[in-house]
């Protein structure tokens, strides 16, 4: 069984504060009150990666990246 973890980065140079990424996995991510982005997690279980992908797919100003750890 192959095991690890995603990380999550964000250039939040590039952050809009949106919120895409929050729809997809608000336990991750979250808009503060100010519209800032906060990041919850920055790791989270290899499991979730196609979410986390998906979060930051959907991001359009492409701030997000994954990088996605395995270990056997």
């Amino acid at each position: 069984m192959t095991t690890g973890k995603c990380r999550v980065v964000v250039d939040m140079a590039k952050c809009s504060g949106l919120g895409l990424c929050e729809a997809v996995s608000p336990d991750v991510f979250e808009i503060d009150d100010t519209g800032h982005l906060v990041v919850h997690a920055h790791e989270v279980d290899t499991e979730r990666a196609a979410e986390l992908e998906e979060a930051a797919a959907a991001c359009p100003t492409q701030a997000i990246t994954i990088e996605v750890d395995a270990e056997q």
